[in-house]
């Protein structure tokens, strides 16, 4: 089995501008998902998708593989990650390489390592799986959920039976981290491709290892966790 890890990073992002290359313990955050992809052993490809020659050139410094630049069409505000895989994975196919398995890794990710990674492809294995995605559980119950109307009127969820009910007593709920995506590279070529209409399994990651950096508070938080 022939894999690409691809970690997508632009260097349009505008509540935290280029965050993708901030000094997170004194390394770049990218570093972070090229080494515990690198370290995981999962890959004969580790590469960076970006629009960037500034980011390219430290994500090769970083041990990553940037063999051409992103297009201007898929380095937009719009631009979905599958996407970038699909333009990725086409050039990869003109240069006459293919794959069977693509690992999406989010570089705003850094507390996922190379185990997740290893467990990811692990249980892709022993489940016979079609696709692979981290998920975390929610931190709080769903059932104690509610939606506000006008004038913030609460309403729906929190009248339901469940409302009051124990933690305990109540159905655990998940959530994508996005930390991991592994899916088949041969299928997400197809433009309506689904993620979830495939055999989908999730790889449950712990919520420390699962901080998602969109803000500078989250950025704070995941270098307090990386100095623990």
């Amino acid at each position: 089995m022939k894999n690409i890890a691809i970690i997508p990073a632009r260097s349009g992002s505008k509540g935290l501008p280029d965050k993708n290359i901030m000094k997170v313990k004194g390394k770049p955050l990218i570093q972070y998902t090229i080494e515990a992809a690198l370290k995981s052993g999962c890959f004969d490809t580790v590469m960076v998708s970006t629009d960037s020659e500034k980011y390219a050139e430290i994500a090769r410094e970083g041990g990553a593989d940037v063999p051409f630049l992103r297009s201007s069409d898929n380095a937009g505000d719009y631009s979905s990650s599958w996407d970038v895989i699909r333009e990725v994975l086409a050039r990869y196919e003109a240069m006459g390489e293919t794959f069977d398995y693509v690992a999406l890794l989010q570089p705003t990710s850094p507390l996922r390592d190379e185990e997740d990674i290893q467990g990811a492809f692990a249980k892709l294995k022993e489940e016979g799986a079609e696709s692979i995605t981290s998920i975390v559980e929610v931190e709080h119950p769903i059932q104690w959920c509610f939606r506000l109307e006008e004038r913030e009127q609460i309403t729906e969820l929190a009248t339901s039976p469940y409302s009051h009910a124990r933690r305990q007593d109540l159905d655990t709920y998940y959530r994508e981290n996005g930390a991991i995506f592994v899916v088949p590279a041969d299928k997400v070529m197809n433009p309506e491709y689904d993620l979830y209409q495939e055999k989908c399994f999730g790889y449950v990651m712990k919520p420390e290892k699962s901080v998602d950096i969109d803000n500078r508070a989250d950025l704070e938080y995941a270098e307090f966790l990386l100095k623990k």
